[in-house]
């Protein structure tokens, strides 16, 4: 399930203290980083994506999309938000 998965990373994340992006692909390799703060996590062996951006100043990471990978295919990960 995602659930378990989405678990996992947030807690991960949760102690990370990510600076810049080569900070983010340090921990996760398969990570994509889309422009100054977008970062593409692959959840759950790849069936999802999970869209954050970041503010490395004050440490915090905002989700901004989560779904499957064919759903993924369809939006624009420079402009998606939570909600859309």
């Amino acid at each position: 399930m995602v659930e378990s998965a989405l678990e996992s990373w947030f807690h991960e994340v949760s102690k990370a203290e990510w600076e810049t992006p080569a900070d983010v692909l340090k921990k996760y390799a398969n990570a994509s980083i889309v422009g100054k703060d977008r970062v593409v996590f692959n959840i759950k062996g790849n069936d999802y994506r999970l869209i954050v951006a970041i503010d490395y100043a004050r440490q915090i990471v905002f989700i901004k999309w989560l779904g499957t990978h064919a759903e993924y295919d369809k939006i624009d990960v420079k402009t998606v938000k939570y909600g859309d």
